[in-house]
């Protein structure tokens, strides 16, 4: 019995952009498109109805844009991935993104098969920017972050175990699962079940949020 495919939820504003990425996701036999909004207000009512696995989230749209709608999604349904699209390779708003919860970023002139690849690897629990703006938003969000002093204090790092700080600081350096399982000599499952206890420990959401998370304490 094949597994239930994965459940998105289309929301941009403009009729064209939000059909051809609906075609498109719905053309991949394992994802389905159950419903597209036209506004972020629309997406944040639709999220609710639906309970989508993921929403393919524009970040700019009229009323609630893409920033304020992943916000709400996420915080009354931390089970939904949120992937934000964005024009510029950086978009000031992306930066507020991941504060709100999104899972991955993507550019609007992405291939259709990166744009399925990134529903499938977000949907697994995951998260995903772009290659080629990976680095520089990294950058950007780690000078734009607070810098840890007085009474604030870092993610505990002392609660990581020695195997789980090496998974961790594979996670940071970019390494896949089985990339961390051939280079830590693991087995997958044990990679995986280290990986969730670091997200747990940490209060990260993904890979993504963890990467941010090691180079903003300079760790990496």
């Amino acid at each position: 019995m094949s597994p239930a495919p994965v459940r998105v939820l289309v929301v941009d504003d403009q009729p064209l952009v939000r059909m051809g990425n609906a075609l498109v996701l719905d053309s991949a036999d394992d994802i389905e498109v159950v419903a597209e909004a036209g506004s972020g207000e629309e997406g944040i009512a639709m999220a609710e109805m639906c309970r989508p696995d993921v929403v393919l989230m524009d970040v700019r749209m009229p009323g609630i844009g893409g920033i304020a709608a992943t916000r709400e999604i996420t915080a009354a349904h931390p089970d939904i991935r949120v992937i934000i699209l964005t024009t510029f390779d950086i978009d000031e708003y992306a930066f507020g993104g991941l504060q709100a919860g999104a899972s991955a970023f993507l550019l609007k002139s992405s291939t259709p098969e990166a744009l399925t690849a990134a529903v499938r690897t977000v949907a697994s629990g995951d998260g995903v920017v772009e290659p080629r703006i990976t680095k520089r938003l990294i950058d950007h969000y780690a000078q734009r972050a607070p810098a840890s002093g007085g009474d604030r204090r870092p993610p505990p790092l002392d609660r990581l175990t020695p195997r789980e700080h090496d998974v961790f600081l594979a996670i940071a350096t970019g390494l896949t699962n089985p990339e961390i399982s051939a280079q830590l000599h693991l087995t997958p499952a044990t990679v995986k079940t280290h990986v969730n206890r670091i997200f747990a420990k940490l209060g990260v959401r993904d890979r993504v949020h963890a990467v941010i998370l090691a180079y903003t304490l300079e760790i990496v």
